[in-house]
């Protein structure tokens, strides 16, 4: 059988780059049970909870959501048990010192596959206040509008 090759997109948290200034991103690969694996293949998985803590030096990922394999047997996985990150360890340390800071916290921000091996895109980033959402969706929106004028603009032209 031909390996996978591209990204697939599992789960995106949309909401994470709403509720926070993502300051580094990183690649991470995930130590997962076969059976979270079947059940990403079908492309179920929830992000919206999820965020990563440190434990013993090592990076692990909690709240996130994969649904249990439907054909699966007793070998089933719970669906949000602890998952360990595997990035290397100057990548650990790296994040490990941006989030002494206070106000940092790591989100996952995508779930997907790439080149047929599930990984997770996680997020340093720092809360936004309500007035920061506020400002962003205001800046969105002025942008839309403007694109809409100037592509009104040159039909009209």
């Amino acid at each position: 059988m031909p390996r996978e090759s591209g990204r697939k997109v599992v789960a995106t948290n949309r909401k994470a780059r709403h509720d926070y200034h993502i300051m580094d991103t990183y690649e991470a690969g995930m130590a997962l049970m076969g059976t979270e694996v079947k059940s990403l293949r079908e492309g179920r998985a929830s992000l919206v909870d999820g965020f990563a803590i440190f434990y013993n030096d090592e990076l692990y990922l909690e709240s996130v959501y994969i649904p249990e394999y439907l054909n699966g047997s007793w070998t089933n996985h719970a669906a949000r048990r602890r998952r360990k990150l595997l990035l290397h360890r100057a990548e650990l340390e790296k994040i490990a010192r941006q989030t002494r800071e206070s106000g940092y916290t790591i989100v996952p921000l995508q779930l997907y596959f790439n080149d047929g091996l599930a990984k997770v895109e996680i997020g340093v980033g720092r809360g936004k206040k309500d007035y920061d959402k506020r400002q962003t969706l205001r800046e969105k929106q002025d942008n839309r509008e403007a694109l809409r004028a100037m592509r009104e603009k040159n039909r009209g032209a």
